[in-house]
């Protein structure tokens, strides 16, 4: 394919005049705010620890390139006292940012945490003129919207080995690992699960946290104004494993059928052989790619996150015969109900134009 120019007709974006890194020749398009708004509208499809959108977004006219924030207002010190989480949404964000970018006909050029100073800013993406077409990113876009947490039971049927073998690829693109679990090891992450949520109904400091995060509607038809938007609640899980969370176990959620959790799904542990925030937002960007090719192979997926909150127990989730350094992440994998989309904030109150 050939190298666009400045001016270039049939160049489908404007571009800037060739500049040179790394020993190769870089073309940067102009970005209109329509379409840096239409990227973010995007990006903001991605899922979040307790749904809190822990993001934020910066375009520079002057140099092409969206940076991407980490937003303290929206951390949660109690639950994810170094910001783990907040990485691993936000890394999740940067992904469906980049297919958003393939999607439209560019190649999103990423640097992770540009500013040594700046903990909160935690990468920076330029746009380039693709030459050639990214059809693995672009080919994952329509599931930025048909992706949604579910949590319901799954069915008995198995998920086939070569779907979860394209699955554990789709990890190792993005440099990390991620691991079927075998039926004990399963076992043992969710027995880890209730352990978690045993120390979570202990601890009454916590609950006042989540009850400004996660407030469900408290009559039909009747919502509650809060800072972060309702996570969609499940039915209320009773008996065998349950590796779902609850939404807020000190309240009766109304409307919520009692349901089964069995042995059904497949438990699924991502890694990385590190423990820093920069392998945190890689393992955020592998986490969503994993979910959307899941999405596209018409499996439903959750995200257990209960017992990696609590370092306790974070060591125990990992496999000991396994290669992977540190867990980040377990995603529930089966076939069931879908879920239904959670609120998200408008692309206006996360990016500004600077």
């Amino acid at each position: 394919m050939r190298t666009p120019k400045p001016g270039d007709p049939t160049t489908p974006f404007p571009v800037r005049p060739a500049a040179v890194r790394a020993g190769r020749t870089v073309i940067a398009v102009e970005l209109s705010r329509t379409l840096v708004t239409s990227l973010v509208e995007d990006a903001v499809t991605a899922p979040s620890m307790r749904n809190a959108q822990p993001w934020r977004f910066v375009h520079r006219a002057s140099s092409g390139t969206v940076e991407l924030h980490g937003d303290p207002a929206r951390a949660m010190p109690r639950e994810d006292p170094e910001h783990r989480a907040v990485h691993l949404g936000c890394g999740a964000a940067l992904f469906c940012l980049r297919v958003a970018a393939a999607h439209r006909g560019l190649r999103p050029e990423v640097r992770l945490l540009p500013d040594p100073s700046d903990p909160w800013h935690l990468a920076d993406v330029s746009m380039q003129a693709a030459h050639h077409r990214t059809d693995a990113l672009a080919a994952l876009r329509p599931a930025l919207r048909e992706r949604h947490t579910s949590k319901s039971p799954f069915t008995k049927e198995p998920v086939p080995a070569r779907v979860l073998e394209g699955l554990c690829g789709a990890a190792v693109l993005e440099g990390c690992r991620l691991v079927v679990q075998g039926a004990w090891h399963a076992d043992a992450v969710l027995g880890l699960v209730r352990v978690a949520e045993l120390f979570r109904a202990a601890g009454a400091s916590a609950h006042a946290e989540l009850a400004i995060r996660a407030r469900a509607e408290t009559s039909a038809g009747s919502a509650v104004a809060e800072p972060v938007p309702s996570i969609t609640p499940g039915p209320r899980a009773y008996g065998g494993a349950v590796a779902v969370r609850e939404v807020d176990p000190l309240r009766r959620l109304v409307g919520r059928a009692p349901a089964r959790f069995g042995r059904n799904s497949r438990i699924a542990l991502l890694g990385t052989a590190g423990d820093t925030p920069e392998e945190w937002l890689n393992a955020g960007q592998a986490m969503q790619r994993v979910l959307l090719q899941a999405t596209l192979d018409g499996l439903s997926t959750s995200l257990v996150s209960q017992p990696l909150t609590r370092p306790e127990l974070r060591c125990l989730t990992r496999d000991p015969v396994s290669a992977t350094g540190y867990v980040h992440l377990a995603i529930r994998l089966g076939y069931g109900p879908r879920g239904r989309p959670t609120p998200r904030r408008d692309a206006s109150e996360v990016l500004r134009f600077a």
